[in-house]
């Protein structure tokens, strides 16, 4: 048990995130089972994880920026990155409002973490949240928050411990009260999903900073619990379509404008962050008026859209014996790989998929074996412990190790639903390794390399991952990578070509690889937006 602190140091910090995570990835499925409010989508559970999974990969970052110091992270850079985590990578309507719920603690609880800035952050966590969410409803989780908030508040004890045992078994006794506020839970005879999830959350801080650890398991609603409160009779027995997700940069007043607009298109509607960064969810019917709101108020990324009623469906129909799941970095290669019937998961530029989103991704996939390719040397490990989850509920996974995109495009060519699950990854496995891939990358800074040193703007090309060559140009640059993979010999070169990168490009490297290598065929892709204006391969 870890020792009790004075103040939430950034190690209490990132000893919460662990926690939190494990607690909520033992709790996933069955906080996913209890979910009715506002949608019975069975995600809750998940959303959480994936939520609270981003915020713990981002203190851990601040971390390893300090691996090579003498001292702990500043206790302020571990909230401030716990809270930036949880913005970005903030899942549903759950995962959006327990996000606002880590900045409202993490805007005092940067000052300090001692009890009195504690019982302080709890109450800023819950009335921040309330502010976020367009039409508050008792019996979710701003319920638990208020509770937790209150009963802190109430404590004059000088210690962590005394300060979230109050908040703990306030926000228990409050998620066990939720049922008798919203008639959805009530009649479904559960507590509140969201508010569940807040319980498991406060119950690994507690547990960090040296108190109980929490009770484990979601807890069941009390029998024929009564309807109470002016909120008894909420809750939709239909409501709109789509969820929309989306980070957005823009300005406050463009955000309230937003809100406004967006509360008229539909429900369920929370906006969470500030300093120009936001995290917005909504449900709608027109999923297109929601994005092209979010479009004039300033620039939306990251958008998600998730159609309900085909989720719904989803899970009724009987699963496909075989699906494969790739990992691609453009959208460009994701309409591809969907095209040879593949699941995809997009890899944005400086935003890898976390091992959530490709469980996810997996269970989308609705198959009993599912062949997984991340197409990235740095998501094996996640990769790994995605298709691990996945295996424990009784889905039969294997892990190609891919290293780049190139060598999925090469694995998906030869896939084979019709023979064996072995051999048709062995054939994948088999077509992968035999593919050298290479990008091209523009250097951001001076610094050495393989190749030499290179200054900020040069040219680079990688070849299994090394830099190899520095050159000033993309064409010249492309030509010198490619002689040097093709020295070795090669029947196929794969281009995918980045965004910006003009189509002259392709014609010019097809003619230049037909000139000296007359029995090489080339094929060429659009990437879309990828982080390297071009991708090479060579099988």
């Amino acid at each position: 048990m870890p020792q009790t602190p004075d103040d939430l140091d950034a190690v209490a910090v990132r000893t919460w995130c662990s926690l939190a995570l494990e607690a909520l990835g033992r709790e996933r499925a069955a906080i996913d089972a209890i979910n009715v409010y506002p949608v019975a989508d069975g995600d809750t559970g998940t959303n959480l994880y994936l939520t609270v999974e981003s915020a713990a990969a981002a203190v851990e970052a601040v971390f390893a920026a300090h691996e090579t110091g003498s001292t702990a992270p500043a206790p302020a850079d571990a909230v401030r990155a716990m809270a930036h985590g949880a913005l970005i990578g903030a899942r549903g309507n759950s995962g959006t409002i327990l996000a606002q719920l880590l900045r409202g603690m993490a805007g005092v609880l940067s000052e300090s973490g001692d009890a009195d800035h504690l019982r302080a952050a709890l109450t800023e966590a819950a009335t921040a949240a309330r502010q976020a969410v367009a039409h508050p409803v008792e019996g979710t989780v701003l319920t638990v928050a208020t509770a937790a908030a209150e009963a802190a508040g109430a404590t004059g004890g000088t210690r962590l411990t005394d300060v979230l045992d109050a908040a703990y078994d306030a926000a228990r006794t409050a998620l066990a009260a939720t049922p008798g506020q919203l008639a959805a839970l009530g009649r479904a005879g559960v507590v509140d999903a969201g508010g569940q999830g807040l319980v498991t959350v406060l119950g690994a801080l507690l547990e960090a900073v040296g108190g109980r650890a929490q009770e484990r398991g979601v807890r069941p609603a009390p029998e024929h619990a009564p309807l109470t409160g002016d909120c008894a009779d909420a809750g939709p027995d239909g409501g709109p379509a789509f969820e929309v997700i989306f980070l957005l940069e823009a300005s406050d007043d463009a955000v309230a404008r937003l809100r406004s607009r967006l509360d008229a298109l539909g429900d369920s509607l929370v906006v969470v962050g500030g300093d120009g960064l936001w995290n917005v969810h909504v449900h709608v019917d027109d999923a297109g008026a929601a994005v092209e709101a979010g479009v004039e108020a300033g620039r939306p990324y990251r958008i998600r859209i998730t159609h309900f009623a085909a989720d719904r469906g989803a899970t009724h129909r009987e699963p496909a014996q075989r699906a494969v799941v790739v990992v691609v970095p453009g959208d460009g290669l994701s309409g591809l790989c969907a095209e040879a019937g593949a699941t995809t998961v997009l890899a944005r530029p400086g935003e890898p998929p976390a091992s959530g989103e490709l469980v996810d991704a997996i269970r989308r996939a609705h198959a009993r074996e599912v062949v997984l390719l991340p197409n990235d040397a740095q998501l094996r490990h996640t990769a790994a412990a995605a298709a691990e989850q996945a295996r424990a509920e009784g889905i039969r996974v294997a892990l190609v190790p891919t290293r780049a995109a190139v060598q999925g495009i090469a694995a998906l060519a030869v896939h084979e639903p019709d023979r064996s699950f072995d051999e048709d990854v062995v054939a994948m496995t088999s077509a992968a390794g035999a593919t050298r891939y290479a990008e091209l990358a523009v250097a951001e800074r001076q610094s050495w390399t393989m190749a030499g040193i290179c200054q900020a703007g040069d040219i680079l090309g990688l070849i299994d991952g090394d830099v190899a060559v520095i050159g000033q140009d993309v064409p010249d640059t492309a030509r010198t990578v490619l002689d040097r993979m093709l020295s070795a010999g090669g029947e196929l070169v794969t281009l995918v070509l980045g965004e910006d990168v003009p189509d002259a490009l392709a014609d010019e490297l097809g003619a230049y690889i037909r000139e000296g290598h007359l029995a090489v065929d080339t094929v060429v892709y659009r990437g879309g937006h990828q982080a390297a204006p071009l991708l090479i391969g060579v099988e």
